[in-house]
């Protein structure tokens, strides 16, 4: 391997993989970049499974349930592309040799059974494992990016920190699929890589950002357990059956919204946070599956809720809501390309397409991965650039601090408590002045995570009115709202 590659790729879930396998396809040399582990990536832990749309006449209903769970502050465009494009995913797949589980099942929100699952409840990992088998890409892991070599509108390549050694790496074309933010949050469901720093470099870099106070919380999670990344009780339990009840058996979800267990995920999350405020315990019922059942259809769940010690499915499993999913992110144009830029490239969750509005649906971010990690790839192909190699000097920057761990916990607690499920203006305040105040006291890698939570919060507190997953409240505030 040199430093030289036609395409470079931050990240190892199914965008960055997906969009690698294209690449390698229409000829171009591909170095896949991850922070640690080629599989920590959320995509890999990904229980629920592949909204697909079941043909020509179902592309119009999921368009309206993608709507409608977004709060129709989606772009529409984005949304319709990608729902069209959803019906040549399971035949590409199928070309490859992947098939998904007999059957579809319905998730919160969805109007009709159009989940694709394989595994039970490891989708994720069936569908990372195959894509990884096949993938003939160059792979450079335990590797840390932490700024983009760039002038004006054109990337050359990214800084990296690899054992300690910090070096740069160039390319033709950068594309950028780190994920997420979950480590921001005390409480997550993402994989421990997951920690917003590609976001705060775009922001450094003055790079367009967009609906960042749009952060999701998955409504049932089990967070009883040691590790920073908590263990999410897909929505397909719900969607199957599975009852939400208080410690007297009271199916309350119903005084939120009529749809209960189906509701989207804001309005669950926000139930059971206020059901929990006013001093109730919160379970999730699955009883009335069989055991023998239950451990075929959801054996992640089933094997690590038993380690736990939870006699799943005839005890009720205490659940609360965590940290999932950010809708916001990097702002891109419809061939993924980075608005005002040449040569750089978003997708998957780092990426803001506009497809999830304010509140994502079910099942709906693999999907998100296939259309535009595909999509990448044919924005790539059609910008010929001439291959440039500028060499940047190494600089050699103070990444981290000693007590960096230290302020990365109290960031948690602040994003989580702040910054969470229930916001009001008072709070974000608090939280805008800690993150400004703690900024100088980090290395540079933290400092990236401080820079998007300042995004986050100031786009809360500029949006003044609840949409969605971002709820202030107000002294007028009905509390079930």
């Amino acid at each position: 391997m040199g430093n030289f590659y036609d395409v470079i790729i931050v990240g190892s879930g199914i965008a960055g993989l997906w969009s690698g396998y294209w690449l390698n396809k229409l000829g171009y040399s591909v170095l896949i970049v991850t922070k640690r582990e080629v599989f920590d990536a959320n995509s890999f832990y990904a229980q629920g499974g592949v909204t697909l749309a079941l043909n020509r006449e179902d592309v119009p209903l999921h368009i309206e349930d993608t709507l409608k769970a977004g709060w129709f502050h989606n772009n529409r465009e984005m949304v319709e592309l990608m729902s069209r494009e959803s019906l040549h995913i399971r035949t590409e797949l199928k070309k490859l040799g992947f098939h998904f589980d007999p059957g579809v099942t319905r998730e919160g929100a969805h109007s009709v059974d159009r989940v694709f699952h394989k595994g039970g409840d490891a989708t994720g990992r069936e569908l990372h494992l195959f894509l990884l088998q096949r993938d003939p890409n160059y792979l450079m892991d335990n590797t840390i990016v932490y700024d983009i070599l760039m002038e004006e509108d054109r990337v050359y390549g990214v800084r990296v920190v690899r054992k300690g050694e910090q070096f740069n790496l160039y390319c033709n074309h950068l594309i950028l699929a780190s994920g997420g933010i979950g480590a921001l949050y005390k409480y997550d469901t993402n994989a421990r890589t997951i920690a917003g720093e590609l976001q705060g470099i775009a922001i450094k870099k003055g790079l367009p950002v967009r609906d960042m106070e749009m952060t999701q919380f998955h409504p049932t999670v089990f967070i009883q357990m040691e590790f920073a990344q908590k263990l999410l009780i897909s929505e397909a339990v719900r969607g199957e059956g599975g009852k939400v009840v208080d410690e007297k058996g009271e199916r309350f979800l119903f005084k939120y919204d009529p749809r209960g267990e189906l509701a989207s995920r804001d309005i669950i999350s926000r139930a059971i946070y206020l059901h929990q405020k006013a001093g109730h315990k919160v379970f999730l019922d699955v009883s009335h599956f069989s055991e023998e059942f239950f451990s075929h259809r959801f054996p992640t769940i089933y094997k690590k809720l038993r380690n736990y010690g939870i006699k799943v499915p005839k005890q009720k499993i205490p659940i609360s809501p965590a940290f999932h999913y950010h809708m916001g992110g990097i702002e891109v144009e419809p061939d993924s390309r980075v608005k005002g830029t040449q040569n750089l490239f978003a997708v998957g969750e780092v990426a803001y397409t506009g497809v999830h509005g304010a509140n994502r649906l079910a099942s709906n971010s693999l999907l998100e991965c296939f259309v535009f990690g595909k999509r990448v790839a044919e924005g790539v192909a059609g910008t010929p650039l001439k291959k440039v190699k500028r060499d940047f000097p190494v600089e050699r920057w103070l990444l981290m601090r000693e007590e960096d761990k230290k302020w990365k916990n109290k960031l948690r607690e602040i994003m989580w408590e702040k910054v969470g499920i229930i916001r009001n203006k008072k709070g974000l305040e608090e939280a805008l002045e800690f993150i400004t105040s703690a900024r100088s006291e980090v290395g540079e890698l933290t400092a990236l995570r401080f820079i998007t939570a300042k995004e986050i919060v100031k786009g809360a507190l500029n949006r003044h009115q609840s949409l969605g997953a971002h709820y202030i409240e107000t002294d007028s505030t009905p509390q079930n709202q």
